[in-house]
C-alpha cells in the first residue's frame, strides 16, 4: 500500500497541515504552538506519511481551507475524504456535520436526534475523534443552550471560538483578545461586558 502524503501550508490562522491518500483527505492539522509541533503531531497520527507536493485535488482543498479561515463562506463539502478505518457511527456523525453551513451551528443533541440516538455524548466523542477538522467542521457542533462545548484540536475551546467568530456564528460565548495558546488562543467572556475569564473544558 502506498503510504499517505502530507504538506504544510499557510492560512490566516497559522500554518496548517493536510494528509491524503490516493482516495482522498485523511487528516488535517490545525496549527499548534509552532510548525515543529504541528509536524510532530501529524507524524504521531500518521507515522508512515511522507511530505510531498499536493496534487490538484488537494491543492483545491487547501485553497478552500485558506479561503474559509480568511472569512469567505466557502463550502468544503465537495472535498473527497478517505475515512478508511473510521468507525461507522463516526462517519455518520461527520456526514451530518459536513452539512452545517459556515456561520451556522448544530447541537450535539440535534445530531444525535437525526441519528436516532438518545445520548448526545456519543456524538461528542465522535467529534473529539475527528481526524479532519475544518473540512469536517466539528467547530460548528456546539452544546445545548448555545454554549460552546469542547474542542480537541490545539488551542481547545479558544480555537473553536476563533473559527466560529471568523465564520460569523453567534454564541453565548465570544472571542476577544489573542493570547499565546498555540498561536490561536482567545479569551472568552459572556456578552454584556462582563470581565473576561479563561474557560476550561
Amino acid at each position: 500500500m502506498t503510504p499517505p502524503s502530507f504538506t504544510l501550508f499557510d492560512t490566516p490562522i497559522g500554518r496548517c497541515a493536510i494528509v491524503w491518500s490516493a482516495r482522498g483527505v485523511i487528516g488535517v492539522e490545525i496549527p499548534a504552538a509552532s510548525e515543529v509541533a504541528t509536524r510532530a503531531r501529524l507524524l504521531r497520527r500518521h507515522p508512515q506519511a511522507r511530505e510531498a507536493a499536493p496534487p490538484p485535488e488537494i491543492a483545491r482543498a487547501i485553497a478552500g481551507i485558506v479561503a474559509l479561515t480568511g472569512g469567505e463562506r466557502r463550502d468544503l463539502a465537495e472535498i473527497v475524504l478517505d475515512l478508511d478505518g473510521v468507525p461507522e457511527f463516526n462517519r455518520r456523525v461527520y456526514a451530518i456535520a459536513r452539512t452545517i453551513a459556515p456561520g451556522s451551528t448544530l447541537t450535539y443533541g440535534a445530531i444525535a436526534a437525526r441519528l436516532g440516538e438518545a445520548d448526545a455524548r456519543a456524538v461528542g466523542e465522535a467529534m473529539g475523534q475527528n481526524p479532519i477538522p475544518i473540512i469536517v467542521p466539528c467547530h460548528r457542533v456546539v452544546a445545548a443552550n448555545r454554549k460552546t462545548g469542547g474542542f480537541s484540536a490545539p488551542g481547545g475551546v479558544a480555537t473553536k471560538l476563533r473559527l466560529l467568530a471568523i465564520e460569523g456564528a453567534q454564541l453565548d460565548e465570544a472571542p476577544t483578545l489573542f493570547d499565546r495558546n498555540g498561536g490561536l488562543g482567545l479569551q472568552a467572556r459572556p456578552h454584556g461586558g462582563a470581565r473576561a475569564s479563561r474557560r476550561r473544558v
